[in-house]
């Protein structure tokens, strides 16, 4: 059996073959750290999580880079608004979307590049498209000779031609054509800013994803991913910029996760009808969360309401329920009992469960095949008789494959307070001795229990998160 994706560059299903065998290199675009993100912020992190999980499930070493677009107008408004440094800024929301997606089971990406660390990589990649005539200065900014680039528009599926002026592209009476967008823009007085050839200056968005990309993953990569919105413009000009600059193909496969509605309708935030992620996370388990999103299909929009959570807090208790009678069956029960077909039932249901998710990451499907799997415990323990071989093949199967989709159905004891306090206590002895890699350790290890901790000036606090 092969995975088989839709390439939005394509509009069609292929057979994924990645550049090395074994081996995929992965590209996600991260977010604009200017606010918490919202609930259709964090539906990307949780499904190419997923993605990642059953790559490596199915034998691939995977490389996977998501990034911060760490300065931009929207965090230069909002530090201007709060009377803060762009920095401290970004890195409060920065941690806070850590926070965030690991409450939602989401593992860190190898590489978390930010623009900001990446400006003498930006500046050479503009320069060297001056160079090559694909890009020009006006006035201190830079900008991407849209038309010069043959391709543009393979991935949105826009004639050039009819994107008009005033649409969906930026009107400047510097620019050679409407359509060119900005690589580099000159400083504003008061804003944060960087030398360059072009005077001091920042990046225009679509040029740090290239860049990145180029940095830490090479010309060319397997997959890159991110939202259905970005698909135009930023996606289109990240293709634009990197494929002129190099004369290869800069990801084989495109992939694009659809919206999340509010009772029906697009969520957004010029409608002002989007759910802050870190607000729902205080108010419902992150597992339900992650679970609901999983199950729809990640290229379908999906309706977001408490009715239809509750819904999916419902099943992941019917699946959880399954494993808990089965390890108390376990622990209960003698080694005897037929084996009969249950152990081929429990391995068809592992091809089932590959079957789906080799389909374009059928994570929907994928899940009714835990249900299935769930439903056929339950109707082994309705036997006379059970064997410990079974029941234990059961549990582990189920495991198994709720991993690849960054759950667990095991029933997690809550650490005690004491516990956190002591763990806080060893982390703050080890700080003093200057030995921060255990540090680092004891905060990782309490991240993953959902433990949050925050650094003041009266001492380290702590809430579950």
């Amino acid at each position: 059996m092969s995975i088989k994706l839709y390439n939005s560059l394509t509009k069609k299903k292929e057979t994924f073959v990645p550049m090395e065998e074994g081996k995929v290199k992965m590209y996600v675009c991260g977010p604009t750290v200017y606010n918490y993100i919202h609930i259709g912020n964090a539906r990307p992190p949780i499904v190419y999580d997923v993605v990642r999980n059953y790559l490596k499930y199915r034998g691939y070493d995977v490389h996977f880079v998501s990034n911060f677009t760490d300065v931009d107008d929207k965090i230069i408004r909002a530090a201007h608004e709060l009377g803060e440094d762009v920095f401290e800024v970004a890195n409060r929301f920065i941690q806070a979307y850590h926070e965030d997606t690991c409450a939602l089971g989401v593992k860190e990406a190898d590489h978390h590049p930010r623009v900001t660390e990446t400006i003498p990589e930006i500046i050479d990649f503009i320069k060297q498209l001056v160079d090559k005539g694909y890009a020009y200065e006006a006035d201190g900014d830079v900008y991407f000779r849209t038309r010069k680039f043959k391709g543009y528009g393979k991935l949105s599926s826009q004639s050039i031609d009819d994107l008009r002026s005033g649409s969906r592209v930026e009107v400047d009476a510097r620019k050679e054509d409407p359509l060119d967008f900005a690589l580099w823009k000159d400083a504003k007085a008061g804003e944060i800013s960087w030398k360059s050839p072009w005077g001091d200056g920042r990046p225009g968005w679509h040029i740090e994803c290239s860049a990145m990309v180029k940095k830490y993953l090479g010309d060319t990569i397997d997959i890159h991913a991110g939202g259905q919105d970005l698909t135009f413009p930023h996606h289109e000009n990240e293709i634009a910029q990197s494929e002129a600059l190099t004369g290869k193909t800069m990801a084989n496969y495109w992939l694009h996760n659809g919206f999340i509605n509010i009772d029906n309708e697009k969520m957004s935030k010029s409608l002002g009808n989007f759910v802050l992620a870190h607000d729902m996370i205080q108010q419902h388990s992150p597992e339900v969360i992650r679970f609901f999103m999983l199950t729809a299909h990640y290229r379908s929009p999906i309706n977001f309401s408490d009715e239809l959570l509750e819904g999916a807090k419902r099943g992941l208790e019917r699946l959880k329920g399954a494993r808990e009678s089965l390890e108390h069956r376990f622990k209960q029960s003698a080694d005897f009992g037929e084996v009969g077909d249950w152990l081929e039932k429990i391995e068809k249901a592992k091809g089932r469960f590959i079957e789906e998710m080799d389909d374009d990451f059928n994570s929907a499907n994928g899940i009714s095949v835990l249900f299935d799997l769930a439903k056929e415990a339950n109707r082994y323990l309705r036997e006379e008789q059970t064997s410990k071989k079974i029941l234990q093949a059961f549990i582990e199967m189920l495991d198994e494959l709720s991993a690849v989709l960054g759950i667990s159905l095991a029933e997690e004891a809550e650490m005690l307070d004491a516990e956190i306090d002591d763990l806080i206590e060893e982390r703050n002895e080890a700080r003093i001795a200057r030995n921060f890699a255990r540090a680092d350790e004891i905060r990782d290890f309490l991240k993953e229990k959902g433990i949050i901790l925050e650094d003041t000036a009266q001492g380290v606090r702590w809430k579950r998160g």
